[in-house]
C-alpha cells in the first residue's frame, strides 16, 4: 500500500452522488467526502453518508465524511428609498429582519 501525505477531499453533489460515481471515486482515491448541508434534506445526507460507508467498506477503504455546516449569512432585502449611496466615512447599520 502507498503512503500519502496529500488528502484528496470530493465535494458530492448531484452530479456525484450515485452508488456508481461514488465507487469511481472511491477506486480513485477518495480519503474526504464532504456533503454540503446547506443543501438538501437530513434523510438525504443520512443515505448519502451510509452509502459511501457501504461502498467503501465493500473495497476494504476507509472514507472520512465532512459536514460542511453553513456560517452565518447575511442577506441584503429591499431598501425602504430606492437607492442607498454610501461615502467614505458613512455609517450604515444593517439589522436582523424578523420573518
Amino acid at each position: 500500500m502507498t503512503i500519502r501525505r496529500t488528502k484528496i477531499v470530493a465535494t458530492l453533489g448531484p452530479a456525484s452522488s450515485s452508488p456508481q460515481v461514488i465507487e469511481q471515486l472511491i477506486l480513485a482515491g477518495l480519503d474526504v467526502a464532504r456533503l454540503n448541508f446547506s443543501h438538501g434534506t437530513p434523510a438525504e445526507h443520512i443515505a448519502r453518508a451510509r452509502m459511501i460507508r457501504e461502498i467503501a467498506a465493500q473495497h476494504g477503504r476507509h472514507v472520512a465524511l465532512l459536514g460542511d455546516l453553513q456560517g452565518p449569512k447575511i442577506r441584503i432585502a429591499k431598501f425602504t428609498s430606492k437607492r442607498v449611496e454610501l461615502k467614505v466615512g458613512d455609517k450604515f447599520l444593517i439589522a436582523a429582519m424578523r420573518a
